[in-house]
């Protein structure tokens, strides 16, 4: 007796789309991938090969010098040093406040939540501009502090409408009725109950913040003058665009390599270097960080 295939036949039309989407994705692999491939071939390199164009895809003449240059100088890893706590103490800062301010909005019980939400994208639409936030910034005495980079960007309305979105959707009035009815408070509920159920929208948001600390500059730029408060992206800068390369970065490494070439690999080198720490983290919240876009993307 043949068994009958439960498969369903595509159509000619549905094997050509698909055929033309797969062309698609992978043309947009390749223009990702290529220049990522390059960057990380060139940090491997000789400086020869990168200067004379000798690298491609693949790396030339194999040497570790530029990344020996880079954790050997001491700027860097106080770069590395201050983008950790920027990211860390301002990721915690965010999300919490994100929670404190989302939760209460999402929840019908709270009197004047629309007025609220409207102030909030409000903020989103119009803007001072950089002289008044520079300003704001000044009187509050914050200028060439850590908090500077931290409490002037303290919480993002986008997110605040995600996890509104997330909270009205996945945590139903009926589950805090019945919580209240047993005695439990309004704080115990959101970290006994709230918390754990919101681990995707806290994934998405977690991820989303400490890229954005993590990748920021034009802040650092504008509010500190000290070196010893400089993020990491600020020392890539001045190496990418001033070409101000420290001379102890030079130090020990083959003298014949000529300074120029020594440039343009520790350019190579640092940017891997930077990029490394969020594309290690991005894995572990991957599975949480789809399924947080997804919910926290319906309208509520």
């Amino acid at each position: 007796m043949k068994s009958t295939s439960s498969h369903i036949q595509e159509s000619k039309s549905d094997r050509v789309f698909m055929f033309f989407v797969y062309v698609f994705l992978t043309f947009v692999l390749l223009v990702v991938a290529i220049p990522l491939l390059y960057i990380l071939s060139s940090s491997i390199s000789s400086p020869q090969a990168v200067v004379t164009g000798k690298v491609w895809l693949f790396p030339v003449d194999f040497t570790l010098d530029g990344y020996k240059a880079v954790f050997r100088n001491s700027q860097i890893g106080i770069g590395f040093m201050n983008s950790f706590f920027y990211t860390i103490v301002g990721t915690l800062i965010n999300v919490l406040l994100t929670i404190m301010i989302a939760y209460p909005l999402a929840r019908k019980t709270f009197y004047g939540r629309n007025v609220f939400m409207v102030m909030l994208v409000i903020t989103m639409m119009f803007e001072g501009g950089l002289i008044p936030f520079y300003l704001v910034v000044k009187n509050l005495h914050l200028l060439d502090t850590r908090w500077a980079m931290i409490l002037p960007g303290a919480l993002a309305v986008f997110q605040v409408i995600i996890a509104r979105t997330f909270f009205q959707t996945s945590i139903p009035d009926e589950l805090s009725e019945a919580a209240e009815l047993d005695g439990c408070s309004d704080i115990r509920f959101i970290i006994s109950i709230v918390l754990p159920l919101s681990k995707p929208v806290i994934a998405v948001m977690t991820l989303m913040y400490a890229v954005g600390h993590w990748n920021a500059y034009f802040d650092a730029l504008i509010f500190l003058r000290s070196p010893d408060l400089f993020p990491l992206q600020i020392i890539l800068r001045n190496i990418l665009i001033l070409s101000s390369v420290d001379p102890s970065m030079m130090a020990n490494v083959d003298q014949v390599q000529a300074q120029q070439g020594l440039r343009e690999l520790l350019k190579y080198s640092l940017i891997v270097v930077a990029s490394a720490p969020i594309l290690i983290i991005y894995p572990f919240v991957q599975r949480h960080f789809v399924k947080g876009v997804m919910i926290g993307s319906l309208k509520g």
